[in-house]
């Protein structure tokens, strides 16, 4: 079954496309990794996935229901975690997922129930009464989370879940989308300009650049594109021994020493330094997704990178926080 389907969906904002003709489904259940520099679409199409901006045209269904038709029905079946915190800090956790549940609608007598179960998901049960100005920047995440989920929706969007936040804490948010996936059932699309973060977690990855999805398949596929993994060797090396090896693609000089290509460095290594000479200095490098976003977007995502472009979930965010 397909969480969400998308045909044709565009948008145009005057003489800009933001979002040019993507057909795309999503698997009930998947984690969904979307990746693209600024300004490619990603957030446009977010946007118009969870009703917060309306199409130029093409047409989605998410959760069953028709963006355009049904946008009531798709909110509810939807949460979102914003790039930029929007939980109020003057309230407890506690009582930040009773104004949001009371929000949706849900019934009184579920409520605190509903409360317990998100917290003890995000091991926050513990801080339940503290003040979230109280709160480290990995806590506000899960909390985020934790608000995202408790009125039971079937897709979550995580809008750069871990931006801003240090490596451990960003482990810990990681550990918790995992968990989330397992126990939760929930189809989660994400977004992050971290390469690390989207081969960890997401089942499939599609790439998007000046509005259209240029790739889409497994991290690991996406790899394999690209080609094989990169040893370099340095000393008195047997070029045409090197060459003659079937797993070998590739061979040259860079740098004073040779760069070579080649497929499953972990099987195919030691053939390698046993046919290559004299070998005095080796060093493996195994393609990454920065490799596949640098091969098929042309250029890679830095760690500060924001989406500029489209930056609907932050202004939102920022007018939430204007109004307190």
């Amino acid at each position: 079954m397909n969480a969400i389907i998308t045909d044709n969906l565009v948008k145009r904002y005057k003489e800009v496309t933001a979002v040019d003709g993507v057909s795309l489904e999503i698997k009930e259940g998947e984690v969904f990794g979307l990746l693209g520099p600024n300004g490619a679409g990603k957030t446009t199409l977010i946007s118009m996935l969870a009703t917060l901006v309306r199409p130029t045209s093409g047409t989605a269904r998410v959760a069953g229901h028709d963006i355009g038709k049904e946008p009531l029905q798709v909110r509810r079946n939807i949460g979102i975690v914003f790039q930029e915190p929007s939980v109020d800090d003057l309230l407890t956790a506690r009582e930040n997922l009773y104004l949001h549940s009371m929000l949706y609608g849900m019934p009184r007598e579920t409520i605190p129930g509903m409360i317990e179960k998100m917290l003890k998901l995000v091991n926050l049960w513990d801080r339940a009464d503290s003040f979230v100005k109280t709160y480290s920047g990995g806590m506000r995440r899960r909390l985020e989370i934790a608000r995202g989920l408790i009125h039971g929706p079937r897709i979550l969007f995580l809008d750069e879940p871990t931006l801003g936040l240090d490596p451990a804490s960003r482990k810990a948010v990681w550990s918790h989308i995992r968990e989330l996936k397992e126990s939760h059932k929930a189809t989660i699309i994400l977004t992050t300009h971290y390469m690390e973060e989207a081969d960890r977690l997401a089942d499939r990855i599609a790439i998007i650049n000046r509005g259209k999805i240029i790739e889409l398949d497994t991290p690991e596929a996406l790899k394999r594109k690209v080609g094989g993994d990169l040893v370099f060797l340095k000393g008195a090396i047997d070029e045409a021994a090197v060459k003659a090896l079937p797993f070998v693609s590739s061979m040259e000089r860079e740098n004073g020493r040779w760069k070579i290509a080649i497929s499953d460095s972990g099987a195919n290594l030691q053939a390698l330094l046993n046919a290559g000479g004299k070998i005095e200095e080796v060093e493996v490098r195994r393609v990454t997704l920065d490799d596949v976003f640098l091969k098929f977007a042309g250029q890679q995502i830095s760690d500060d990178a924001e989406e500029k472009a489209e930056g609907i979930f932050e202004r939102i965010a920022a007018n939430k926080t204007t109004r307190k």
